[in-house]
């Protein structure tokens, strides 16, 4: 073969193994998809308050997935003392930077805590909602539910506004998150000292509840 002819065949070899590359023919070997994230955006309940690290139901809920080989990553980014007004506001910049196939809201207790305005809460929680939507996520909203010392109306309504969201936002809902924990007759054996937040042993029942509405959206 003469020279010119060689160098022709080796410049177009080398053409093709470039363009093998850049179209998705050859792959380097670590050049797997990013797996997708789940996104929480939660108060003290998620955000492991009083609890060791690794025992609440957000890190339990990786483990489970590890567990039954889903390839998703779960993002804490829940805060102790949020309300559904900082969730709202610190939400776009979490949504950009995680890029969530599914967000998991789980904020109004504070709300509620500090006698804001149902009508806030529950305009928060559907903002939020519609946002992650609109990024491409699958949104699932996580009911609260108050003492009977709040009053028979206001405790009705607001655990009522939760599946209100969810039904305008065509969100998924776990309608209570300490389902099996707060309505127990022993609850207070299963809550720290200030009667607010559960200890670890109750954080495996509240990623059941969450589980029953997560799973399908799993794929």
């Amino acid at each position: 073969m003469s020279g010119l002819r060689r160098r022709w065949v080796v410049a177009h070899f080398s053409l093709g193994v470039m363009a093998g590359w850049t179209s998705g023919v050859v792959m380097p070997a670590n050049a797997a998809a990013e797996p997708p994230v789940i996104l929480v955006v939660g108060d003290s309940l998620s955000a492991e308050y009083g609890l060791k690290a690794g025992t609440g139901w957000v890190a339990l809920l990786q483990a489970r997935l590890v567990e039954q080989k889903k390839p998703h990553r779960v993002v804490n980014a829940s805060i102790s003392g949020d309300t559904t007004s900082g969730g709202r506001s610190r939400l776009p910049v979490a949504l950009r930077t995680h890029k969530p196939a599914i967000v998991i809201l789980e904020l109004g207790g504070n709300d509620a805590l500090r006698g804001l305005p149902l009508s806030s809460t529950r305009d928060n929680l559907l903002a939020m909602a519609r946002a992650a939507h609109a990024a491409g996520a699958k949104v699932i909203v996580v009911g609260m539910q108050v003492p009977p010392n709040y009053g028979s109306s206001y405790a009705r309504d607001f655990e009522g506004l939760f599946a209100e969201v969810a039904k305008q936002a065509q969100a998924g809902l776990v309608p209570f998150l300490l389902k099996g924990v707060a309505d127990r007759t022993d609850a207070m054996d299963w809550f720290q000292p200030d009667r607010i937040h559960p200890l670890a042993k109750a954080h495996p029942r509240m990623l059941d509840n969450v589980w029953s509405a997560l799973r399908p959206l799993l794929g």
